[in-house]
């Protein structure tokens, strides 16, 4: 499927060219280096604290960019901004809680298992048809989740394993409300915007919560983060960085979706995986078993096959 470019363009007749494959090479690039940068920066902070500083530094970023475009902020869906902040916020904060303790190219396959749980919540909830091709695809990227854990279950990892699996569920339900706003229009600006926003906000409530609960030496109770740590120059670059490469992805991502076909860009979106393992060898010395590298192949490969049964399934039930 194709973003329509006369939408896009207002000029009737001007088709643009199908750009989606490098933006979603440039998105994926900037989310390793952002996983890469919060591995490095949980060393020090919280993942609500890394989730804080992430949305703070995007969302001053979205401001700035957006400058006299904000007054045009408000919007007739705000429903689906708040599903999509929801959603996503709780897939942040997993993410980040899976990126500070696993390997990072295991973190991140996790994560982009969130096509497959979009499918399966699509037959589950949305009575879209369960497809041979999709159901195989779903069984293919969970034995593909096994192969990938099992490396580590010697290692009391499941856990935080099946942290990083529940964040691409819920990255999966966040993608399905940016595709409904991509659907209506929205533009890319505003949903980074309201994200940003509702996630700053919440997280710092979140840690504003814990200094004044938490006495000093004391143990947190296990709804609340540890109280935020001070700022030093040694960790803002990485702070900063996190949420610049984080804001500079979805925006790229966002434009991947609208100038592109959906399903070329949806396959390059899994590059970001390739990117996380070089780096996390080059940085950390993540040197995964075959079995693990093949698990990962495996997610891959059944994302892929997921994303093309269901796209190319639109047109007959179109029709």
């Amino acid at each position: 499927m194709v973003t329509d470019a006369v939408a896009l363009s207002g000029r009737p007749g001007l088709r643009l060219p199908d750009l989606g494959a490098g933006w979603m090479l440039v998105a994926a690039f900037c989310f390793a280096l952002m996983g890469l940068l919060v591995k490095l920066a949980g060393n020090t902070y919280s993942s609500t604290e890394l989730v804080f500083y992430r949305s703070l530094f995007g969302l001053i970023g979205i401001l700035v960019m957006a400058g006299p475009r904000l007054r045009r902020v408000a919007t007739p869906h705000w429903r689906l901004h708040l599903l999509r902040s929801v959603f996503g916020i709780l897939s942040l904060w997993l993410y980040f809680v899976a990126l500070t303790r696993l390997p990072l190219a295991t973190a991140v396959t996790l994560n982009y298992t969130s096509p497959l749980f979009l499918a399966l919540v699509s037959i589950g909830l949305l009575g879209e048809r369960a497809r041979p091709m999709v159901l195989f695809a779903l069984a293919l990227g969970f034995v593909g989740v096994v192969m990938l854990l099992k490396p580590h279950l010697e290692h009391d990892q499941l856990g935080i394993g099946l942290v990083g699996l529940v964040s691409g569920l819920c990255a999966g339900l966040a993608y399905a409300n940016v595709r409904a706003m991509g659907a209506l229009r929205e533009p890319e600006w505003r949903i980074v915007l309201y994200f940003t926003g509702m996630s700053t906000l919440l997280s710092g409530v979140t840690l504003l919560a814990a200094m004044l609960w938490v006495a000093p030496g004391d143990l947190p109770p296990i709804w609340l983060p540890p109280p935020p740590r001070a700022l030093h120059w040694q960790g803002l670059p990485l702070l900063i960085g996190v949420g610049l490469f984080a804001l500079a992805g979805q925006l790229c991502m966002t434009r991947a979706y609208k100038t592109g076909t959906l399903w070329i860009a949806s396959n390059f979106a899994y590059s970001a995986i390739v990117f996380s393992s070089l780096l996390g060898v080059l940085f950390h010395g993540d040197w995964l078993s075959p079995l693990a590298w093949a698990g990962m192949a495996v997610i891959i490969l059944a994302g892929i096959l997921a994303g093309w049964s269901r796209d190319h399934a639109r047109p007959a039930r179109a029709a």
